[in-house]
């Protein structure tokens, strides 16, 4: 059997982030906003 490789897309959300002084949305991945590496504007 000869099936294609699984690939595993990183689960991105669409979240407003505060760049910069600015909000802006960006897609930012789970484990990003999880881990507190992006600062979600509130």
């Amino acid at each position: 059997m000869v099936a294609t490789n699984r690939r595993f897309d990183p689960n991105l959300q669409r979240v407003r982030i505060v760049d910069g002084g600015t909000p802006r949305r960006v897609y930012v991945c789970t484990r990003c906003l999880k881990a507190g590496k992006v600062t979600k504007a509130l």
